[in-house]
Protein backbone atom coordinates (compact mmCIF):
# COMPACT_ATOMS: atom_id res chain seq x y z
CA UNK A 1 0.00 0.00 0.00
CA UNK A 2 1.23 3.74 -0.72
CA UNK A 3 0.74 4.69 3.14
CA UNK A 4 2.36 7.85 4.73
CA UNK A 5 5.06 5.14 6.33
CA UNK A 6 6.97 4.86 2.77
CA UNK A 7 8.80 8.36 2.62
CA UNK A 8 11.52 7.02 1.10
CA UNK A 9 12.71 9.82 -2.06
CA UNK A 10 10.24 12.38 -0.72
CA UNK A 11 10.82 15.41 -0.39
CA UNK A 12 10.14 18.71 2.27
CA UNK A 13 10.97 16.87 5.01
CA UNK A 14 14.67 18.45 5.37
CA UNK A 15 17.39 16.56 6.78
CA UNK A 16 17.53 13.16 8.86
CA UNK A 17 17.95 14.13 12.70
CA UNK A 18 20.14 11.61 14.30
CA UNK A 19 21.81 11.34 17.59
CA UNK A 20 25.12 9.36 17.80
CA UNK A 21 25.31 6.32 20.49
CA UNK A 22 21.74 7.03 21.53
CA UNK A 23 19.85 4.69 24.13
CA UNK A 24 17.59 1.89 22.41
CA UNK A 25 14.63 2.78 25.01
CA UNK A 26 13.69 5.96 27.13
CA UNK A 27 11.71 4.65 29.32
CA UNK A 28 10.11 1.63 30.75
CA UNK A 29 7.33 1.28 28.65
CA UNK A 30 9.04 1.16 25.19
CA UNK A 31 11.22 -1.74 26.63
CA UNK A 32 7.65 -3.53 27.73
CA UNK A 33 6.39 -2.85 23.94
CA UNK A 34 9.43 -4.03 22.49
CA UNK A 35 9.29 -6.94 24.36
CA UNK A 36 5.48 -7.75 24.21
CA UNK A 37 5.51 -7.67 20.25
CA UNK A 38 8.64 -10.00 20.40
CA UNK A 39 7.03 -12.46 22.48
CA UNK A 40 3.89 -12.67 20.55
CA UNK A 41 5.88 -13.16 17.31
CA UNK A 42 7.36 -16.05 18.51
CA UNK A 43 4.08 -17.27 20.50
CA UNK A 44 3.18 -17.50 16.70
CA UNK A 45 -0.02 -14.92 17.55
CA UNK A 46 1.41 -12.88 14.31
CA UNK A 47 4.23 -12.87 12.33
CA UNK A 48 6.78 -9.44 11.30
CA UNK A 49 4.77 -8.83 8.56
CA UNK A 50 1.88 -8.65 9.92
CA UNK A 51 3.35 -6.72 12.53
CA UNK A 52 4.41 -4.07 9.96
CA UNK A 53 1.65 -4.10 8.20
CA UNK A 54 0.18 -2.84 11.18
CA UNK A 55 2.45 -0.01 11.91
CA UNK A 56 1.45 0.62 7.79
CA UNK A 57 -2.37 1.11 8.50
CA UNK A 58 -1.90 3.42 10.97
CA UNK A 59 -3.93 6.94 10.79
CA UNK A 60 -1.33 9.17 8.92
CA UNK A 61 -1.14 12.30 11.46
CA UNK A 62 -0.99 9.64 13.87
CA UNK A 63 1.97 7.71 12.09
CA UNK A 64 3.67 11.54 11.70
CA UNK A 65 3.12 12.36 15.12
CA UNK A 66 4.04 8.73 17.10
CA UNK A 67 7.63 7.84 18.24
CA UNK A 68 8.74 4.52 17.27
CA UNK A 69 7.50 2.70 20.15
CA UNK A 70 3.97 4.08 19.99
CA UNK A 71 3.72 2.59 16.34
CA UNK A 72 4.63 -0.72 18.02
CA UNK A 73 2.27 -0.06 20.13
CA UNK A 74 -0.28 0.53 17.91
CA UNK A 75 0.30 -2.29 15.79
CA UNK A 76 0.90 -4.31 18.67
CA UNK A 77 -2.66 -3.58 20.00
CA UNK A 78 -4.40 -3.64 16.58
CA UNK A 79 -3.27 -7.30 16.09
CA UNK A 80 -4.23 -8.58 19.31
CA UNK A 81 -7.65 -6.95 19.12
CA UNK A 82 -7.80 -8.46 15.28
CA UNK A 83 -6.61 -12.19 16.87
CA UNK A 84 -9.05 -11.80 19.76
CA UNK A 85 -6.52 -11.45 22.23
CA UNK A 86 -8.22 -8.84 23.54
CA UNK A 87 -11.04 -5.86 23.06
CA UNK A 88 -10.87 -2.26 22.26
CA UNK A 89 -13.27 -1.93 25.08
CA UNK A 90 -10.97 -3.30 27.48
CA UNK A 91 -7.85 -1.82 26.14
CA UNK A 92 -9.55 1.90 26.47
CA UNK A 93 -10.95 0.75 29.92
CA UNK A 94 -6.98 -0.13 30.90
CA UNK A 95 -6.01 2.92 29.36
CA UNK A 96 -8.31 5.48 31.05
CA UNK A 97 -9.88 6.86 27.58
CA UNK A 98 -9.36 6.57 24.11
CA UNK A 99 -6.79 4.09 22.37
CA UNK A 100 -6.18 4.73 19.00
CA UNK A 101 -5.51 1.66 16.54
CA UNK A 102 -4.91 1.20 13.07
CA UNK A 103 -7.52 0.91 10.18
CA UNK A 104 -8.39 -2.11 9.19
CA UNK A 105 -6.58 -4.16 6.09
CA UNK A 106 -6.94 -4.51 2.71
CA UNK A 107 -6.48 -7.87 0.93
CA UNK A 108 -3.46 -9.19 0.12
CA UNK A 109 -1.64 -11.05 -2.35
CA UNK A 110 -0.13 -14.14 -3.58
CA UNK A 111 3.11 -14.79 -4.91
CA UNK A 112 3.12 -13.14 -8.91
CA UNK A 113 3.10 -16.38 -11.01
CA UNK A 114 5.32 -15.47 -13.78
CA UNK A 115 8.16 -14.24 -11.54
CA UNK A 116 11.95 -15.74 -12.53
CA UNK A 117 15.04 -16.35 -10.99
CA UNK A 118 17.98 -13.98 -12.12
CA UNK A 119 21.50 -13.84 -11.95
CA UNK A 120 24.42 -11.08 -11.20
CA UNK A 121 24.56 -8.67 -14.00
CA UNK A 122 20.96 -8.88 -15.05
CA UNK A 123 18.92 -5.94 -16.00
CA UNK A 124 15.61 -6.09 -13.96
CA UNK A 125 13.08 -3.24 -13.77
CA UNK A 126 10.40 -3.09 -11.06
CA UNK A 127 6.56 -4.00 -11.78
CA UNK A 128 4.22 -1.00 -11.58
CA UNK A 129 1.96 -2.97 -9.00
CA UNK A 130 -0.02 -0.91 -6.63
CA UNK A 131 -1.53 -2.97 -4.22
CA UNK A 132 -3.80 -2.39 -1.12
CA UNK A 133 -2.32 -4.69 1.48
CA UNK A 134 0.92 -5.17 2.80
CA UNK A 135 3.74 -4.98 0.09
CA UNK A 136 7.77 -4.48 0.98
CA UNK A 137 9.04 -2.90 -2.60
CA UNK A 138 9.73 1.10 -1.38
CA UNK A 139 7.48 3.44 -3.70
CA UNK A 140 10.28 5.11 -5.52
CA UNK A 141 11.51 2.06 -7.31
CA UNK A 142 8.67 1.42 -8.64
CA UNK A 143 8.65 1.29 -12.60
CA UNK A 144 12.51 1.79 -12.51
CA UNK A 145 15.33 -0.30 -13.65
CA UNK A 146 18.59 -1.54 -12.25
CA UNK A 147 21.01 -4.13 -11.98
CA UNK A 148 20.90 -7.46 -10.16
CA UNK A 149 23.85 -6.98 -7.57
CA UNK A 150 23.41 -10.62 -5.94
CA UNK A 151 20.90 -12.60 -4.41
CA UNK A 152 19.43 -13.52 -0.79
CA UNK A 153 17.72 -16.72 0.84
CA UNK A 154 14.15 -17.40 0.15
CA UNK A 155 11.48 -16.01 2.18
CA UNK A 156 7.82 -15.98 2.75
CA UNK A 157 6.39 -13.14 0.33
CA UNK A 158 5.46 -10.21 3.00
CA UNK A 159 2.88 -9.00 0.59
CA UNK A 160 0.72 -12.90 1.34
CA UNK A 161 2.63 -13.73 4.74
CA UNK A 162 1.19 -10.22 5.69
CA UNK A 163 -2.34 -11.58 4.87
CA UNK A 164 -2.49 -15.08 6.62
CA UNK A 165 -2.89 -16.60 2.87
CA UNK A 166 -0.34 -18.75 0.97
CA UNK A 167 3.01 -17.45 1.19
CA UNK A 168 6.20 -19.41 -1.28
CA UNK A 169 9.35 -18.91 0.22
CA UNK A 170 11.24 -16.16 -2.49
CA UNK A 171 14.25 -14.63 -3.07
CA UNK A 172 15.23 -11.08 -2.65
CA UNK A 173 18.15 -9.45 -4.93
CA UNK A 174 20.41 -6.85 -4.30
CA UNK A 175 19.33 -4.61 -7.05
CA UNK A 176 21.60 -1.19 -8.08
CA UNK A 177 19.98 1.86 -9.32
CA UNK A 178 21.33 5.06 -10.24
CA UNK A 179 20.13 7.80 -8.00
CA UNK A 180 19.66 10.25 -11.54
CA UNK A 181 16.99 7.15 -13.24
CA UNK A 182 15.19 7.26 -9.47
CA UNK A 183 15.06 10.99 -9.31
CA UNK A 184 15.93 12.39 -12.80
CA UNK A 185 17.11 16.08 -12.41
CA UNK A 186 17.02 15.76 -8.36
CA UNK A 187 19.87 13.79 -7.13
CA UNK A 188 23.28 14.39 -7.13
CA UNK A 189 24.87 11.03 -8.89
CA UNK A 190 24.85 8.00 -6.47
CA UNK A 191 23.93 4.19 -6.54
CA UNK A 192 21.45 2.91 -4.40
CA UNK A 193 21.18 -0.45 -3.32
CA UNK A 194 17.51 -1.82 -2.68
CA UNK A 195 16.28 -6.01 -1.58
CA UNK A 196 14.04 -6.50 -3.91
CA UNK A 197 11.49 -9.43 -3.33
CA UNK A 198 11.22 -12.03 -6.54
CA UNK A 199 7.59 -10.92 -7.74
CA UNK A 200 8.21 -7.47 -7.71
CA UNK A 201 10.50 -7.84 -10.09
CA UNK A 202 10.36 -8.61 -14.80
CA UNK A 203 13.68 -8.78 -17.15
CA UNK A 204 14.59 -5.41 -18.44
CA UNK A 205 16.69 -4.70 -21.30
CA UNK A 206 19.25 -2.04 -21.42
CA UNK A 207 23.19 -2.16 -20.73
CA UNK A 208 24.80 -3.57 -17.74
Amino acid sequence: MDGIHDLGGKQGFGPVRYTLNATAFHAEWERRVNSLYAHAVRLGIFNMDEYRHGIERMEPRHYLTASYYERSLTSLATLMVEKGIVTWTELEARAGGAFPLAAPSAAGRSNVATRQRFKPGDVVRVRSDYVPGHVRMPGYIRGKTGIVVSESPAYPFPDAHAHSIEAADEPTYDVRFRSEDLWPNSADPALVHVGVFQSYLEPAAGPR
